[in-house]
């Protein structure tokens, strides 16, 4: 893929204001992540990881630099564009999963395409595929409460994927989870990256999660520290499904 459909930040500065102090959240980054990797976003608390995957996804704006996404300079565009780009373009994975609790398992996936203009049947069908994909074409009619931690953020996956997204962003998405449900995910997240071409960016603090990617970026106190290229990264074990 050309780099033109990856991710480039040059020179990107963030700050936020916090009880009349301006907290320096990114400083002067620059950072380049190929289109169709797996990424790792690592470093300490408060080195800018969750801003950054947030800069990237469109729902902030850097204070100055540019922030350029599958070839879209995101600070060119206007608010209701910037609305259209990431609904077309971004997924969004949570540590805390954010299914509606009334909802099933098929009416929590279908709903990004709610405001769409994919006719409902197709909207169904894509909900079905995505939900198969993940290994829960049988929880179709399941709501968050019937579902264990692991389904449900394999659910909460189907969700960000079912739009098609060019680039899947997942803050934490083990955190809340056990080892075997973790390694599920991780297992998927790789699925995903290599059968689908996603690429995907993941903050996580945890290092047994960060081996699952292929390349590892380390920030501290808003800067880069380097990255690490660990090739084509091993999964897990087989993903069957499971709990």
């Amino acid at each position: 893929m050309s780099q033109s459909e990856g991710i480039q930040l040059h020179q990107v500065t963030k700050s936020y204001s916090r009880g009349g102090e301006t907290l320096q959240v990114l400083d002067a980054l620059d950072l380049t992540m190929e289109a169709g990797r797996f990424y790792a976003l690592m470093g300490p608390s408060g080195s800018g990881k969750t801003t950054l995957l947030n800069l990237i996804g469109a729902l902030d704006q850097a204070d100055s630099g540019e922030v350029v996404v599958a070839g879209d300079n995101l600070a060119r565009l206007s608010r209701g564009e910037l609305s259209d780009w990431r609904a077309a373009n971004v997924g969004f994975v949570f540590q805390g999963f954010n299914l509606i609790p009334v909802l099933s398992a098929l009416e929590n996936v279908t709903l990004p395409l709610a405001l769409t203009s994919v006719p409902k049947k197709e909207r169904k069908e894509r909900a079905e595929y995505a939900l198969s994909l993940v290994g829960l074409g049988d929880r179709l009619g399941h709501r968050p409460s019937q579902l264990s931690g692991g389904q449900e953020q394999r659910c909460a996956i189907a969700r960000a994927i079912v739009t098609d997204p060019t680039v899947l962003l997942a803050d934490e998405p083990t955190g809340d989870l056990d080892r075997d449900s973790a390694d599920q995910v991780l297992e998927l997240l790789c699925r995903l990256n290599q059968d689908l071409g996603k690429t995907i960016l993941m903050v996580t603090h945890d290092p047994h999660a960060a081996e699952s990617a292929q390349r590892i970026v380390r920030l501290d106190k808003g800067r880069l520290l380097g990255i690490e290229d660990r090739g084509a990264a091993a999964a897990p074990a087989t993903f069957e499904g499971g709990a």
